[in-house]
């Protein structure tokens, strides 16, 4: 037994001792013939890092492995690039595959992006989809398909304080993404990017900054519940500040961010050393306080509150289409906003789902993967509940996660979207290149960091026209796929035309799979419908986002049955569905730890009261941007 004992003690020892034998036999050569130098140095520094390795306390690897063991954190550190280069296959998607990411570079650059030698997919596996063609097939002169959100010049939207300022959009524009989280030469770069291809930049809830506002491209404002941009001291809404940039010509729309894909149902501080003075300024915060994002609206709490906020904005905002965002969780509280509509009788212009899949914002883990409804499923859902109740005509519905190629526009098209969004598409045509390390500041292309000198890797007067190109050749794209399949617009594919495959030998039509509700079927026909319609229809409440307790009509249940309905499998009821989420538990124990949870260490600039931010944090790195002319300029003449 001691023979493998003493080999894993050499082994584990090994390097380190021949580094000190060899430091000291370089010693003993330089003090007796004066040469040597040049190997003494490294190798005393191996030796003392070793000494180092032994006696520090944080990491077993390197106690046990001195100088060794750092080989493990160096290749740990590039296995994702390495994995990235050599080893990634061309559709694994972790979370866009090489294939979907050189779609993107290739329409962005403007190089062909037609394949060779057939697909690589496999037509016979499981999910596979395909659109059916037509032998009828048709002629579309533009690739740059339009709608009309909130009514149009010739028919206002009808009900409460209808939008008097429609907006002309495309069905493809830049999802949110706030300044802050994107760096400024990113902000210019797809604004200037949206204004030459005529599509929308949805700013995010970080507010609008002047890098939103350089080149003019049309701004979807993104409120959220920090309500940046229209807050007063105390953090509340401020109808005064909000107005004065509503009214702004390049606001398009006003969007309500009540959840957001990456992260549903979570707030977010952005800690005080990180507040700029171009992000308070753009915020409307102090500079070096912390900056909360609560995880809800303080502005309202019901539904009906929701819809009185949804006027009150159209109205402050001089009648642009006001519209909310959020990504589906708890169905009733989705039926009682559809049933706040229908007793109010005000409809927002607009509702953008976003599917549990979009991550342009870091989140925690369990939030990311395990929470939210993906975006087929939360789209079907709205489109359903808007059909159902009457309400269709009068929301347009946007979609947005991981929609990348001019099939995934389809297949929105086809579930009931109007339009689509995407951000990490438009992320990666101004360079991203999916380092995933977006949250770090460390940003290798400059695209999410506001590090001075590495946002100005971005040049604005190159990546821009990539924004526009790659809008362009994607819609155009589009254009092929609807023309084959012999239609004129996107509003015209239907669960119809898009195929699944089930299994290597079964395919079902999206329409059997994605099933589409009868017009007024919720209200005048619900117990026929779906049993997600008949289950939590009637547990919302206009007024509440609570579930509703008593079922008109319906017998409470009896206790006694209650945990016999449940585990003996049998189909619960609305009202047994109710007494379940109503459930009173038993009080829990006080929290004891003192611990407080830390992720990050300390930053490097930390400013030493609320008024004072480093000078190195008031810089962007836009003006330093090699960009020629003044269109191309990173700031204005006064900030140059």
């Amino acid at each position: 037994m001691q023979g493998p004992d003493f080999l894993s003690r050499s082994v584990r020892y090994s390097f380190f001792v021949i580094c000190a034998l060899a430091a000291l036999i370089s010693l003993v050569v330089l003090l007796a013939t004066g040469h040597g130098l040049f190997w003494f140095l490294p190798l005393a520094a191996l030796t003392g890092l070793g000494i180092y390795d032994i006696y520090q306390p944080r990491h077993a690897i390197l106690r046990n492995y001195p100088i060794l063991g750092h080989m493990r954190f160096f290749f740990e550190y590039i296995r994702p690039e390495i994995r990235q280069y050599f080893v990634e296959g061309d559709l694994e998607a972790e979370p866009f595959s090489r294939f979907q990411r050189s779609v993107v570079y290739q329409r962005a650059k403007g190089v062909p992006d037609v394949r060779p030698f057939g697909t690589k997919l496999d037509v016979g596996a499981a999910d596979y989809e395909w659109v059916n063609h037509s032998v009828q097939t048709t002629s579309i002169d533009s690739h740059d398909f339009r709608i009309w959100i909130g009514g149009s010049p010739d028919e206002p939207n009808p009900g409460k304080s209808p939008c008097t300022q429609p907006y002309d959009a495309s069905v493809l524009n830049i999802s949110a993404m706030s300044f802050g989280a994107l760096s400024a030469n990113a902000i210019l770069a797809m604004n200037k990017g949206a204004r030459d291809g005529s599509f929308a930049h949805d700013t995010g809830e970080g507010g609008i900054s002047r890098y939103h506002r350089k080149h003019g491209g049309d701004l979807i404002w993104e409120i959220g519940s920090g309500y940046f941009g229209c807050r007063d001291e105390n953090g509340a809404f401020s109808p005064e500040r909000f107005a004065e940039q509503a009214i702004d010509p390049q606001v398009k729309m006003i969007e309500i961010k009540i959840s957001q894909g990456a992260k549903p149902g979570h707030g977010g501080v952005l800690p005080g050393a990180k507040v700029t003075a171009e992000i308070a300024a753009a915020r409307g915060v102090p500079e070096g306080v912390d900056c909360v994002s609560p995880s809800s609206h303080s502005a309202f709490s019901t539904p009906m509150e929701l819809m009185q906020f949804i006027v009150r904005l159209r109205e402050l905002s001089g009648g642009k289409p006001v519209g909310f965002k959020l990504c589906i969780g708890h169905v009733w509280e989705w039926f009682s906003m559809v049933k706040a509509m229908l007793e109010s009788d005000i409809t927002p212009d607009f509702i953008v789902v976003d599917g549990a899949e979009g991550g342009t914002g870091a989140a925690p883990v369990e939030l990311a993967d395990h929470v939210g409804l993906p975006v087929q499923e939360g789209l079907h859902l709205v489109n359903n509940t808007l059909i159902g109740v009457g309400l269709r005509h009068r929301i347009k519905i946007g979609a947005a996660g991981k929609i990348i190629t001019g099939f995934g526009l389809a297949r929105m098209f086809a579930l009931g979207a109007d339009w689509c969004n995407s951000g990490r598409a438009f992320m990666m045509a101004v360079g991203c290149i999916q380092a995933q390390i977006c949250h770090t500041g460390f940003c290798p292309t400059g695209v999410t960091t506001q590090d001075p000198v590495r946002q100005r890797a971005l040049v604005v007067a190159d990546k821009a026209p990539r924004v526009t190109q790659y809008h362009a050749n994607t819609l155009n794209a589009l254009r092929e796929l609807l023309q084959s399949a012999g239609l004129t617009h996107p509003d015209e594919l239907t669960p119809y035309h898009i195929v699944r495959r089930i299994s290597d030998s079964r395919i079902r039509l999206m329409a059997a799979v994605m099933k589409s509700m009868r017009p007024n079927a919720i209200l005048d026909d619900l117990e026929n419908q779906q049993r997600i319609f008949r289950l939590y229809w009637p547990l919302a409440s206009a007024h509440s986002f609570a579930p509703r307790m008593s079922m008109a009509g319906e017998a409470p249940l009896d206790p006694s049955q209650e945990q016999r309905v449940h585990k003996g499998g049998s189909r619960a009821s609305p009202e047994q569905i109710a007494r379940v989420l109503h459930t009173l538990h038993a009080p829990h124990p006080e929290p004891q730890t003192s611990v407080f949870p830390e992720q990050a260490g300390d930053p490097e600039y930390v400013p030493q009261d609320a008024s004072s931010v480093p000078d190195v944090w008031t810089d962007s790195g836009a003006e330093d941007m090699a960009a020629t002319g003044e269109e191309d300029a990173a700031v204005p003449e006064d900030k140059q």
